[in-house]
This record gives structure tokens, sequence and C-alpha cells, in this order.
């Protein structure tokens, strides 16, 4: 287990420090990549995995995983005998072995992929949901109860659609199932490939779920007036209307996020990590050709500390 994440309680009876721990999210594009400008096709799987270890992470959210995939099994001579999720969860020595758990999201008759998390702590209960808006998009979540020394923590891994359209009900959907199933104060974390390149959802995500990105958490060095303007939009938008009690927005607010695709050149803003019960230590976008070769995604990494 990660040496970071929890400390116990200190000698004297007195209370323990705040728990840390690291956060990352990948879509990894089933371990497949393209070189010769997108005439070949390859696997860096293995290549992954150690850069995945590397990260020294606690928790890791997957997207594209390949469970299964008969043709690939053929094609590639480095492509591993078991499920994506349980090979990259397994490495040479035991101090970097993950808990796995997988989503299935679309099945065709050579194999499926989906969504999964890695996790260097007990995972006490998983749960995957279809939230397909369309034939053509086969899309789910996986809701997945991790249970460290001082809290157990909801973690969400997400892929939505293409289509800005399934973005809004797949997004009502997630916020539908944790309003009824998750206690309003419980620690979580949503994160995955939104596909929200125009960053819509987030404003309303926070304002439903009281949950804030980590890179809009973090605050990026601004000017005066710039730092003033932020302010406002904020407060504007903590504000609450009090007619009839309901809790209205009273102006729009722009949140902040990682430019994550394409990894080769990152511009648009696909990938998040959503937050509650956390502040953000640290976050950052791992870019750099060690990265491109592997997805067309970067990854996000955050440190990540409880409140209170």
């Amino acid at each position: 287990m990660s040496t970071r994440a929890v400390t116990a309680a200190p000698r004297g009876g007195a209370a323990a420090r705040p728990m840390r721990l690291r956060v990352a999210t990948y879509n990894i594009h089933k371990g497949v990549s393209r070189e010769l400008f997108g005439l070949r096709r390859v696997t860096r799987i293995h290549e992954l995995r150690a850069r995945l270890h590397e990260l020294d992470a606690d928790l890791v959210f997957l997207q594209e995983v390949q469970g299964r995939h008969e043709r690939n099994a053929v094609r590639f001579d480095q492509w591993p005998s078991e499920s994506q999720h349980v090979f990259l969860a397994g490495a040479t020595t035991r101090k970097h072995t993950f808990e796995a758990a997988y989503g299935r999201n679309a099945s065709y008759l050579h194999g499926h992929h989906g969504n999964a998390l890695l996790s260097r702590f007990p995972i006490v209960r998983r749960e995957n949901r279809d939230v397909s808006d369309h034939a053509l998009e086969k899309r789910g979540i996986l809701h997945c109860v991790v249970q460290f020394p001082t809290a157990n923590v909801h973690c969400f891994v997400v892929h939505f659609g293409l289509f800005a359209g399934s973005r809004e009900r797949q997004t009502r959907v997630l916020v539908d199932w944790i309003q009824r199933e998750i206690p309003p104060d419980a620690p979580m974390i949503i994160a995955g490939d939104f596909n929200d390149w125009q960053n819509v959802l987030s404003a309303s995500l926070y304002e439903q779920l009281g949950v804030r990105e980590v890179f809009d958490t973090l605050q990026p060095a601004m000017g005066m007036r710039q730092q003033v303007v932020h302010f406002v939009r904020d407060r504007l938008f903590d504000a609450r209307s009090s007619e009839g009690g309901a809790a209205v927005a009273l102006a729009p607010r722009r949140v902040r996020t990682a430019r994550t695709f394409p990894s080769l050149v990152p511009w648009l803003r696909m990938d998040r990590i959503y937050l509650r019960g956390f502040e953000v230590r640290d976050a950052k976008v791992m870019r750099g050709p060690e990265w491109a070769r592997l997805s067309d995604h970067s990854p996000l990494l955050a440190d990540l500390q409880a409140k209170g």
C-alpha cells in the first residue's frame, strides 16, 4: 500500500492527521495506440502498466479498458492473457499490487470493454450501471466503495457520450443516483472521460452535488483583476435565493479545467476529477512523448487531503 495515503492516530490519544491520497484518471484507449502517422496499430500495454505504477496512486480511474479481445490476442505478441484491469492491477512486487473492479460497457462477438477502478485499499462494494443513450455508443458508470482506515470513499468511474444531449442525460442519471443513494456528507470522487470539451457540466455538478473539479479548486496564479473577477463569480454562484426555499444560482460560473486531448498536443478539456469532502494539494496533467505514445488521452494526477 502507499505510504502517503493514511496516517494513524498519534500516541497519547491525539486526533489522527487528515487522510491523504493520490488519485489518477486515464482513458487508456484499450491499450492500443497508433504510429507511423496512424498507419500501424501497436500495443504498449506493458509500458502502460509500468507508467501507471510509477504514478504511485492510491486510486486509478480507468476508461476504455479491454476486458477481452480475441482478435488482439492473436494480432499482438505482447497481449496479456488476462483481462486488462487484472493485468494492470498486478506487478512484480507486492508493494504495487492493486485491487481491481471492472464494469462492462460494450460487448461484441470478439470481446468487451468498459471502465475499471484500481485501488490500494479494499473495494467493499461495486456496481456498474448502463447509461447508454443510443445503440451506437455503449457507456457506463462504475460505482465502488473503497474502505480507507478512516472512512469509506464513494468512487464513480465515468465515461460519457460524444453528443451533448447524451452527456446531459447521462449526467442526470449520475446526479439522481447520488442524490438518492449516497449520504450527502459522504466523501466522494467522480472521475473519468466526460467528453465535455465545452465544459458545460461542471457548474451543474457543483450546484447539484457540491463537487468541485481539482484544477478549478487549485486557483491558478492570476493577476489582481482576474482574482477579483473570479472571487465575485464564485460568491455570486454560491449565493442562493431564499424564495420558496429553492437553491438557485444567480450567475453562471466559469470553471477552470485541464487540457488532456489529444495527448500529443493536448487542446480539448475532456477528462475530469470531481471531489466532495477533499482539498486539493496538487494536480497536474501527465504530458510528454512517454505518455503520448500510450493513448490518445493524457492522464490526470491529483494529491488530495480529506477535509476536517
